[in-house]
């Protein structure tokens, strides 16, 4: 560390030769230990005592030696202090010791879990699966609903616990890597199974009883067939975090620091597919509970790539001046649903809502009216094509979610819209298939003057070819005219 110290006046030197005094000082017990130091210095302590001592005395040296001040007025003291920059042998190798405690730590806790977890496997492959299927207990697709791809997991976990055990982890994730797809196929199908495991179990009195008694076999240790079927899609997001400490863990100068960063890419996407299929399914469950709070069918919310966002109460301000009503407000990704509450004292209908409108967000507008300090609510007005709606809150923060959820909802779907423009003129189009149309005609007819000396065999032959050939230049016209669109 180099201190520059720069004077201009006489009077200023003392100054300067008191801080220089300091800094040597404090460089004097930085290296003693009274104040906290890094640990490249900490580590060379004792060596570097005495030329901090030989360091300071020089310097006292060379200020009174100095010979007049004056002569000094316009010049520059520097003060070096020289620490040991850049990390020690012993540091690195610390490093790299820490390093390897915690991929052996990492090591052990995932060959432990997956010897856990291919025991469970087989508790489910061998008292249920083949025993069903040998008993026949269930029909074949009821199994292939509830178990799915099971037993070919089981087996390719066998495969890899081999390699664990013998420490081949980059290799053993390496081979395992590219059978990802059974897991797929089965965290797809992990809600469907449970859903006709859920009927079985109420509908199959046989089927209940025989669950009950292979539960209750020790080897189960009291859990349940529910909870071991979720262990695959649950082993998924184990395997992430297990393979992301070991790479990083792991010197990437090693072909198995390569093994394992191929195996973390390709477990990352079989768990954000499983996080796409639990947002799917907790939306499929939104959109029917609205559906179900809806009276009657008239209505109908459950529909293809709509997406549940919102709901909630909000007052309609009407255009005559009348009292704002209180209405309910259900938000999707491509419309917006206004609803009113049934009559509490309807014996059936008393807890639900019947719809009024459903707005639909492609050509819509909003904008905030009121509301936009830290007032008490605020107003906002919804623009579309054949209506206009005015919506008040008193809650100022309801007010800005609502506000910020039909904004992004409306710029996501307008986002997605495509628009198909045609390329050429319709009347260019049509006059060029005219003289495409025409010239065929011209040279059909000079092959009719040809084909006329002919014999009558082949000139009735011929016939055919003659429309072929006038009806084509019409169907290249027509593949010309459909193909000059361009989407954008």
């Amino acid at each position: 560390m180099a201190i520059r110290l720069q004077h201009t006046t006489d009077k200023n030197l003392p100054d300067y030769l008191k801080i220089m005094d300091i800094l040597c000082l404090v460089h004097r017990e930085m290296l003693e230990g009274d104040i906290e130091q890094p640990i490249s210095v900490r580590d060379h302590t004792k060596s570097r005592k005495k030329e901090a001592e030989s360091e300071k005395s020089a310097l006292l040296k060379t200020v009174e030696t100095l010979p007049e001040v004056s002569s000094y007025s316009s010049t520059s003291i520097t003060v070096t202090m020289s620490f040991l920059s850049g990390p020690s042998s012993s540091t690195i190798q610390e490093q790299r010791d820490r390093w390897e405690r915690k991929r052996t730590r990492t090591a052990k806790e995932l060959v432990k879990t997956e010897q856990q977890y291919c025991q469970q496997l087989e508790l489910v492959t061998t008292y249920f699966v083949e025993i069903l299927k040998a008993k026949g207990t269930l029909r074949q697709d009821i199994r292939e609903n509830i178990f799915s791809s099971i037993k070919a997991i089981h087996s390719i976990n066998q495969s890899l616990l081999v390699h664990l055990e013998n420490g081949y982890f980059g290799r053993g994730f390496d081979q395992f890597c590219p059978h990802l797809q059974h897991y797929n196929t089965y965290v797809d199908n992990i809600y469907n199974a449970s859903k006709v495991l859920g009927i079985q179990l109420k509908k199959n009195k046989t089927f209940r009883r025989f669950k009950k008694l292979q539960e209750a076999r020790p080897e189960f240790n009291n859990q349940r067939l529910e909870e071991l079927l979720q262990l695959p899609v649950l082993r998924i997001d184990q395997y992430k975090h297990f393979l992301q400490d070991l790479a990083a863990n792991t010197c990437p100068d090693t072909p198995e620091f390569e093994q394992l960063s191929r195996a973390v890419t390709a477990v990352c996407e079989v768990s954000q597919r499983i996080e796409n299929n639990t947002r799917r399914h907790e939306n499929h469950l939104q959109l029917c509970r609205v559906q179900k709070l809806l009276k009657g069918r008239s209505t109908k919310v459950l529909a293809a790539g709509r997406w549940y966002i919102r709901e909630g109460w909000l007052k309609v301000v009407p255009p005559k001046g009348k009292e704002a009503k209180p209405k309910m407000f259900f938000l999707f990704s491509d419309m917006l649903l206004q609803a009113k509450r049934c009559s509490q004292l309807h014996p059936s209908n008393g807890d639900k809502f019947t719809g009024q409108h459903m707005y639909p967000l492609q050509d819509c507008t909003v904008e905030k009216v009121f509301g936009h300090t830290k007032s008490r609510g605020g107003l906002l007005s919804l623009n579309f094509p054949k209506a206009k709606v005015l919506l008040m809150s008193s809650n100022q923060e309801d007010l800005n979610d609502w506000y910020q959820s039909l904004s992004s909802a409306v710029r996501k779907l307008q986002s997605k819209q495509t628009v198909v423009y045609q390329r050429d003129n319709p009347v260019h189009s049509a006059a060029a298939a005219a003289d495409a149309l025409s010239s065929s005609d011209s040279n059909a007819g000079r092959k009719r003057n040809l084909e006329a000396h002919k014999p009558p065999v082949e000139w009735e032959s011929s016939a055919p070819k003659r429309m072929k050939q006038s009806t084509a230049p019409e169907q290249s016209s027509a593949e010309e005219s459909t193909s000059s669109c361009v989407i954008l």
